[in-house]
């Protein structure tokens, strides 16, 4: 399999192997008009197996999504074919937009147009709750 290097662009590394799809469609990576690499089930001493996902552009992504679906995940940020920059993500003190309070009292269930914002309240079982009603959110899964 040859899959080209990125001359610019970000490589998204260490996600949880048969995760690459979920953080693709988090990422809404479809609206993209540039090459997508997915690697998935690649050889990791490290984790064992772990997927990759190659984006050939310089793009905006959401940290914060990225952290929350696979903290530990790797960002490396290309520029004329070597990595200028790299993160390593952890959990977000704070999620926008991402998880839905499932609380069907909670003000976000009738006035909908409100953004969903969970905070982080146990790093160590990943416990996010709602700033409104302080309802616990299920994990990503990750």
């Amino acid at each position: 399999m040859n899959i080209d290097a990125v001359k610019n662009g970000i490589v998204l590394d260490h996600i949880p192997a048969g995760r690459s799809m979920e953080i693709y469609k988090a990422l809404e990576l479809e609206k993209l008009d540039c090459q997508v690499a997915i690697i998935r089930n690649a050889q990791s001493e490290k984790m064992g197996k772990k997927d990759i996902l190659k984006i050939d552009a310089d793009v905006d992504l959401d940290f914060t999504v990225l952290g929350y679906l696979a903290p530990g995940i790797t960002v490396n940020i290309i520029r004329d074919g070597l990595r200028a920059e790299k993160r390593c993500l952890e959990l977000p003190a704070e999620v926008r937009g991402v998880i839905r309070c499932r609380n069907p009292r909670c003000i976000t269930s009738v006035e909908q147009e409100l953004e969903q914002v969970f905070r982080l309240t146990d790093r160590e079982n990943r416990v996010y709750r709602c700033w409104y009603c302080d309802s616990a959110a299920h994990d990503s899964g990750i």
